[in-house]
């Protein structure tokens, strides 16, 4: 992701008008997502503010698995199956599941994944039209279309975008 237009909502190269523009705002918001975590040690993505709390690293892997999570519904047409719910289930879910299951990994693990999670994203969204992102489908039980599920898909991550940052300076003060 060159820096060039980054900070210019535009269309991008090889996707339809709307969707260049989504797609430019998803790289926008990863930027600063990876911009956060730059350097972390395995120590720091795993410091747990408190007992209820979420790891940066888990916040990570969140953000991939509900991208991952829309992709099977959206663009396989289906729910995620068994193996699939166990292998991003603590992930999607976080709390105490993501707390005990997501640890041990470096940042490298985290971005590669979403990275992987992320390529198919944008190969799948080269092959749509504007007109797609109009299409209307429920989304927990509302009305809704997949312009917005993609837009929840980045704005989710800005939201953990922001508690990363403000693990960050809790890890650094506390490490």
């Amino acid at each position: 992701m060159g820096n060039q237009n980054l900070f210019k909502i535009m269309n991008v190269p090889g996707f339809d008008q709307q969707i260049g523009k989504l797609v430019s705002m998803m790289n926008y918001a990863r930027f600063t997502t990876l911009n956060a975590v730059k350097g972390l040690t395995i120590e720091q993505l795993d410091y747990l503010q408190d007992e209820n709390s979420n790891t940066i690293g888990s916040l990570l892997l969140h953000m991939a698995a509900v991208e991952f999570g829309f992709q099977v519904e959206i663009f396989d047409k289906r729910k995620p199956n068994d193996e699939e719910n166990r292998e991003w289930g603590a992930a999607y879910e976080l709390g105490d599941r993501g707390r005990k299951e997501i640890k041990g990994n470096p940042l490298e693990y985290y971005l590669e994944t979403l990275y992987k999670v992320r390529e198919r994203t944008l190969r799948e969204l080269k092959d749509l039209n504007d007109k797609w992102l109009y299409e209307e489908r429920h989304w927990d039980g509302l009305p809704s279309n997949n312009y917005f599920i993609w837009f929840h898909v980045f704005e989710d991550e800005v939201n953990h975008r922001g508690q990363i940052r403000w693990l960050r300076r809790r890890v650094e003060e506390n490490l």
